[in-house]
């Protein structure tokens, strides 16, 4: 029997930003929003990008943090859709604009160079990784490296940020070392680090990183984050004002 596609309208944390949702689609998640916390935003002008951008959930986040313009940048169609649906229905269609190309090809739709800020949620499984793929094909997309590495992310992001701007990326612990690695390579120094635990004495399933484009050496780690309370059941009083206030 085929799936029925259903449409909705939810509210994100802090109830001041809506977004379009489709069941068959891969929905915002909490790293979406964590990383439109962490990341740090040039207040009033400049220039912001969101690769991976999905349907639109950090860059609708952002706003609430800055006037700078921001480009979001999504390869799926259907997710772009649904960005500009919730630009519109938010009114945000003089700071947000939605760009559906694979950030692999992109040309004339970005300025290189000129971005205070590069986000990126990006795909968190490579290829070959063990963390099976889902059965639709747009939901495998945006979990699994099939039409961009983390390499790429890295690389694009470092053509797109000017010098001394920033970059900003939420991925899984275990590929931290990666992440480094690849930045350096491509010019852009660590700078802030941050892990999320989904409990205290729980390995943690997030981390943030914030890389400055040619910057000095030198990382700070900021106090980690822990979600869900000894029990597992409700969040802790700290990630609730953390995640729900804006």
């Amino acid at each position: 029997m085929t799936k029925l596609i259903q449409e909705r309208i939810n509210y994100m944390p802090g109830k001041k930003r809506y977004i379009f949702q489709r069941n068959d689609i891969f929905t915002f998640s909490m790293d979406a929003v964590l990383l439109a916390k962490f990341a740090k935003v040039p207040k009033e002008e400049g220039k912001i990008v969101d690769l991976c951008a999905g349907n639109g959930a950090v860059p609708l986040m952002l706003s609430l943090r800055t006037n700078a313009k921001i480009d979001a940048v999504e390869i799926q169609k259907e997710l772009c859709d649904l960005a500009e649906k919730s630009v519109e229905y938010n009114s945000l269609e003089k700071q947000i604009s939605v760009i559906n190309q694979n950030i692999m090809k992109l040309s004339d739709e970005v300025k290189w160079g000129s971005y205070d800020l590069v986000t990126c949620n990006p795909p968190y499984y490579s290829i070959n990784s063990h963390n099976r793929r889902n059965n639709n094909e747009k939901v495998s997309i945006a979990r699994h490296e099939l039409e961009c590495t983390l390499e790429d992310v890295i690389r694009i992001s470092s053509r797109l940020v000017k010098q001394t701007g920033r970059f900003a990326i939420v991925h899984r612990p275990e590929r931290l070392v990666e992440i480094i690695m690849c930045m350096i390579k491509c010019s852009l120094e660590p700078k802030v680090l941050q892990y999320v635990y989904p409990k205290r004495k729980k390995e943690p399933n997030m981390v943030f990183i914030e890389a400055v484009r040619n910057g000095g050496p030198g990382i700070k780690t900021l106090e980690p984050i822990y979600v869900y309370d000894n029990e597992g059941h409700h969040y802790t009083e700290e990630f609730k004002n953390h995640y729900e206030q804006w």
